[in-house]
């Protein structure tokens, strides 16, 4: 794969400040297939002046202006749809047809949904004998994760591109190259110099000096729950704005009446996606206990669809799928049944785990309440409709969530779970709707409106 041996700032590619580098893994085959540069804080710290320098003018950038030049970066993502795709299947094991529609296609339709809002949004209104400004935040530090690796870099800089805000992005280091030909694409759409900045490195190192940069008005990060308390804490303490993104453990609840079969195997195929790298993936499946049996039954029998290798993708590291492993044997350690899969290895090469289906799942166990990111899907019986809220809303995360049933009672369900996001019925997927969590699954949201307000400011004029 191809790579670049420097860091995108101040709209050029320049060297690294230090020699180390970061391999690059294709976690199909196990081999290092690239490798970039491992930044360092003065790597950080030229990239944050070269956004602090760039912020004035763009920030004064006629709005339709700045949609144009989001627009513009949205047609070379869709012109490039063909590497993106390829791209993040070497680096990420994505198969190739949820390489193309997924993280090629996704990030094209969040960076149009942008453009048009970019050029539409009413950055001044009146209120009495008030005009209120929405005005750019600043600098913003994104870090980004290695799942979904340029959705949520496309989450984040479209935002705040649109906002007026400048841009340092330090991508996972799982993933850099889909962060390197993003850079390469903001490069070919024109954005002015410095307007987006790229440093591929570490978390603790790059990452950390990202956070705490004085030069940086704001950071959204996407990750981990412990990494996030700390970015949060750090941030605190500068009375920095924080938005992140974190972790999930999100009920899929099947109530009486609905349409089993379609349910069960939508929520397989949910998990299953990605290989269960997903925040928001279902991962309980909730079933009241008349149909239990019979939905551990559809579980096992759709379950056995996603072999790996084929409609199964790796793990992006051998430290996830090791991650995992722990994880499925500490099920059968605690009495969970076994449905389907595993913790043997699927194949020799390659980091692959099997999907695996547990039953009789209790909500004090451990694949009950942490966020296990792999193909694993936990089965949970309920007595009563309460008795499924309560298991629903019984974990430190609210991030996601799924219910079936008839629409009322489906929608009132939904209206009482502690979550940011329910999808009834198979609702579609909306990228103009708010995403992002209750409780300990994150501060802020994104996408659409919601999305461009993290990165203003508000001011009131009275007249």
């Amino acid at each position: 794969m191809k790579a670049h041996d420097g860091m995108y700032i101040g709209g050029a590619w320049r060297p690294a400040a230090g020699a180390d580098t970061i391999a690059v893994v294709d976690p199909a085959d196990e081999q290092v297939i690239a490798h970039v540069p491992a930044g360092t804080p003065e790597d950080v710290d030229a990239a944050v002046r070269a956004a602090r320098d760039a912020f004035p003018g763009w920030a004064a950038t006629a709005p339709a202006d700045r949609a144009g030049y989001v627009a513009a970066l949205r047609d070379v993502l869709a012109a490039r749809k063909d590497e993106i795709a390829a791209t993040v299947t070497a680096e990420l094991g994505a198969p190739t047809r949820l390489a193309e529609t997924v993280h090629a296609g996704l990030p094209v339709l969040v960076a149009g949904s942008y453009a048009e809002l970019a050029a539409s949004y009413d950055f001044e209104e009146k209120v009495g004998n008030s005009t209120v400004l929405h005005e750019p935040v600043g600098v913003v530090g994104a870090i980004t994760p290695w799942n979904y690796p340029l959705h949520q870099i496309v989450a984040k800089a479209a935002p705040a591109l649109a906002a007026g805000c400048t841009v340092v992005l330090k991508p996972a280091e799982d993933t850099p190259l889909i962060a390197q030909l993003f850079a390469e694409a903001v490069h070919e759409a024109g954005l002015p110099a410095g307007v987006f900045n790229l440093v591929t490195g570490l978390g603790p190192v790059a990452g950390q000096a990202l956070a705490e940069h004085p030069g940086v008005d704001l950071v959204s990060f996407t990750g981990s729950t412990a990494v996030g308390r700390r970015i949060g804490a750090t941030a605190g303490g500068a009375v920095k704005r924080v938005a992140l993104e974190l972790g999930g453990k999100s009920a899929n609840v099947i109530l009486p009446g609905a349409d089993l079969a379609r349910a069960v195997n939508a929520g397989i195929a949910n998990v299953m996606s990605n290989s269960g790298q997903t925040c928001s993936a279902w991962t309980r499946m909730l079933v009241h206990r008349d149909q239990y049996e019979e939905a551990v039954a559809l579980a096992a029998e759709s379950v056995a669809k996603y072999v790996p290798g084929d409609r199964l993708g790796p793990l992006v590291s051998d430290r996830q799928r090791e991650r995992v492993r722990g994880f499925i044997e500490r099920g059968v350690a605690e009495g969970a049944r076994l449905v389907a899969g595993g913790p043997e290895a699927p194949r020799e090469k390659g980091y692959y785990v099997s999907p695996t289906v547990f039953a009789d799942v209790t909500p004090e166990m451990a694949i009950a309440q942490e966020e296990i990111f792999g193909p694993v899907v936990s089965l949970m019986e309920y007595q009563d409709v309460d008795d499924a809220l309560r298991i629903a809303n019984g974990t430190v995360y609210g991030l996601a969530g799924a219910v079936w049933g008839e629409q009322d009672e489906a929608v009132a369900f939904a209206r009482r779970m502690d979550t940011g996001q329910v999808d009834i019925n198979g609702g579609r997927f909306n990228p103009l709707a708010p995403f992002g969590g209750y409780k300990q699954s994150g501060v802020g949201r994104e996408l659409g409106t919601h999305g461009l307000a993290e990165y203003l400011h508000t001011k009131s004029l009275q007249f």
